[in-house]
């Protein structure tokens, strides 16, 4: 006997940030699948560093990329599905999924190669920015953006793939960490936190974090996700160097997206090294000839992940028996919104996400 479809109910309510650090809460329908998507139940939705940045301190409602108004926020969604709409290819109810944060047009070169975060049609719309995301207790999402999360990982993990620590394995998949590296990160918030656990995880033989935050450089120590966790000052260079018998590392990782982050990233690459640029904002300058050309140092630029590179993410966690979760340092349930988005904001603390059910445990 085929089982009855679930009950669910006619509305919901979800957060909006309409901008000057504020967060409402408002009432929204319970939306029902089209063709080709899925209703999932929202189990974790996390909060990333380009929501404080873009939208929570100052509305950017422009432009196809612009936050527009009224979505629900959140684009580090997890959850479990209720609903499949017509014509659904794979997922059923019941199946635990992340979610690729953004649907793309699906039929140019970046979304063929799961790319879809540099999709430049019309149609690609993130989650949380261009159409609304996992700060409900529903999200309606597209059923080819979806990830099965493994058995072994929990929801709150893969709320914390679905942005910032794919972000870190992509970059750090693309300047190639292994056994053979030392790794730098500078800026330990919750993408650098991602990206010394991951680097360990590739096989990177020290893992050297730098902050101007005391209560991350303890968070980084106190989860042992580091070996050396230095204040990004004056003397970190110094320090940076003395590690490494006076070469720098062989691959360095910037999280900062601060000046000062992304120089004393690449001072501290090794000759012939390579260095990744991830934390979004502001501007850098450097003598090129010394710092650069002159030691043979490759530079990437590094944005978000592929859907692919997503999946491959999550089985090598289930593999490796790792769990990003405990880089989340604080759970909080929907009508906490504000709070939540304050603790992000306030840059002291690890990864803080809204949670339901189970999750809040």
């Amino acid at each position: 006997m085929a089982k009855a479809k679930e009950t669910l109910p006619a509305t919901m309510k979800g957060v909006i940030l309409p901008g000057n650090s504020t967060v409402q809460i408002r009432e929204f329908p319970v939306p029902e699948p089209g063709p080709g998507q899925v209703l999932i139940r929202t189990k974790a939705s996390s909060i990333c560093g380009s929501d404080i940045r873009a939208i929570y301190r100052q509305h950017t409602g422009k432009g196809p990329e612009g936050y527009q108004a009224g979505m629900i926020a959140g684009h580090e969604p997890c959850g479990q599905i209720v609903r499949v709409g017509p014509n659904g290819k794979r997922y059923k109810p019941g199946d635990r999924v992340v979610l690729y944060h953004i649907s793309g047009c699906g039929c140019c070169e970046d979304c063929k190669h799961g790319y879809m975060i540099s999709c430049t049609s019309p149609l690609r719309a993130a989650y949380g920015w261009q159409r609304s995301g996992g700060h409900a207790p529903y999200i309606l999402a597209e059923e080819n953006t979806c990830v099965a999360l493994p058995d072994s990982l929990t929801y709150t993990d893969g709320a914390l793939c679905a942005c910032g620590f794919g972000t870190s394995y992509e970059a750090l998949r693309r300047i190639g960490v292994s056994g053979q590296d030392r790794l730098l990160v500078t800026g330990l918030g919750p993408v650098g936190l991602a990206a010394a656990m991951v680097g360990r995880a590739l096989g990177a033989t020290m893992v050297i974090g730098t902050d101007i935050s005391e209560n991350r450089l303890k968070i980084a120590k106190d989860l042992k996700l580091v070996d050396h966790a230095l204040r990004a000052d004056d003397k970190a260079l110094a320090k940076i160097k003395d590690l490494t018998e006076g070469k720098g590392c062989e691959a360095s990782f910037d999280a900062s997206g601060a000046p000062a982050g992304r120089l004393l990233a690449l001072q501290g690459t090794r000759q012939w090294g390579r260095c990744v640029f991830v934390g979004e904002g502001n501007k850098v300058e450097f003598d090129v000839s010394p710092l650069l050309i002159h030691p043979q140092i490759t530079l990437y630029g590094s944005w978000v992940t592929s859907l692919k590179h997503l999946e491959e993410l999550v089985e090598r966690l289930d593999r490796w028996g790792l769990h990003p979760e405990i880089t989340c340092t604080h759970r909080l349930p929907l009508e906490k919104a504000a709070e939540a988005y304050d603790l992000a904001d306030k840059g002291q603390v690890g990864k803080v996400a809204i949670c339901f059910d189970e999750e809040l445990k």
